[in-house]
């Protein structure tokens, strides 16, 4: 590798680091302040609190690295410029365009490696945390899992507990419905069964149920179960995907499809997290370009306060197209891969007069 090569990986690497560090500590402190407010009631150790938020923290990381690499281009193009070490590149013939693909080039790998390790690695910690904190939690009396076998639910209310299984999922409805009701004592006292359920409402609807009690079988076109579960609720539940690995959203999208149930937020998510390296390198090129047009001209404050607003927009772009794909508005392909297509135009038109700079 050639000295500049590694001259300009090697401060790159020391911008992004110091931003990356910075970061993790704002995050972890927020969420030890967050983890205090949760566990006010409960005598829990601080260092225990610490290391929930540590937890927790990778996984808001991996959220915000295009911001990182943002920030951390900004900064070595800030050094750059101090040290007039752009001039001393000129004269050693190595241009604007050069630099701009090596750091990007390094972008793109560092991203692979982000979503190969760091993803998956900060999502089983997040899991982690989901799990140990849900102990903690009035939530823990009643769970949702999806599986091959369909959806299976644990509910807890009015001194029961119903299991309650379900093969598919029509929109508000539950089809093909086994609700096998115990007391406290695990003892079974009903079983119900239906074709179809109305989950709309926390008061479930159960259209022509059978019940078997005591070996005896009863008939009626309807009846009315009160659970801790609607179908906000339950779409809810199965909302928080950065807790799962690659392979766990893939098999999650299997048992979603077997179950009737929507794929479309575990889609968004997998694309976004497949399309990462490319958003991050289009990142990298936009804020070096910024860098290249106003740098000479504008102090760093300036610079970096830009670079905050430009990121603040970006977000809420990608936001806006993700929102239009998970609400069926546009294809879902089509709302992650726009704001990438229109970052790539305004990074194409910018670098054909790079070197003019």
């Amino acid at each position: 590798m050639k000295t500049y090569i590694k001259f300009i990986i090697s401060l790159f690497n020391v911008s992004f680091f110091k931003v990356f560090a910075v970061f993790f500590v704002i995050i972890l402190i927020t969420n030890v302040l967050e983890q205090i407010e949760f566990f006010k009631s409960d005598d829990i150790n601080f260092f225990y609190l610490i290391f929930l938020s540590f937890l927790n923290t990778p996984s808001i990381m991996f959220e915000i690295l295009p911001f990182i690499f943002l920030l951390s281009t900004q900064f070595f193009f800030i050094y750059l410029l101090d040290k007039k070490e752009l001039e001393i590149f000129k004269y050693s013939g190595l241009n604007n365009f050069m630099i701009i693909k090596i750091i990007s080039i390094y972008t793109f790998v560092v991203g692979l490696i982000f979503v190969i390790i760091f993803y998956n690695a900060s999502a089983v910690m997040k899991n982690t945390y989901l799990l140990i904190k849900n102990k903690y939690s009035d939530d823990n009396r009643y769970l949702a899992v999806i599986t091959e076998n369909g959806l299976w639910i644990k509910d807890e209310i009015d001194n029961k507990i119903n299991i309650i299984n379900a093969s598919k999922v029509d929109n508000e409805f539950l089809l093909n419905v086994s609700i096998t009701q115990f007391d406290k004592n695990f003892e079974i006292l009903n079983i119900i069964q239906s074709n179809k359920v109305d989950i709309t409402f926390f008061k479930w609807k159960i259209f022509q149920p059978t019940t078997l009690n005591d070996n005896q079988e009863s008939n009626s076109s309807e009846m009315i179960l009160r659970s801790n579960f609607n179908l906000k609720k339950i779409n809810g539940l199965f909302s928080n995907l950065s807790s799962l690995t690659i392979i766990d959203l893939l098999t999650l999208r299997n048992s979603y499809k077997s179950l009737n149930y929507s794929v479309i937020d575990i889609d968004s998510h997998l694309y976004k997290v497949f399309s990462y390296p490319i958003y991050l390198t289009l990142i990298t090129v936009f804020s070096a370009l910024i860098m290249f047009n106003i740098g000479y001209q504008k102090n760093s404050l300036f610079m970096i306060i830009l670079g905050i607003f430009l990121s603040v927009i970006i977000y809420y772009i990608n936001f806006f197209f993700n929102i239009l794909g998970t609400n069926e508005k546009i294809p879902l392909i089509l709302s992650i891969f726009m704001p990438l297509i229109i970052l790539s135009i305004i990074n194409f038109t910018s670098i054909i007069k790079l070197n003019e700079k």
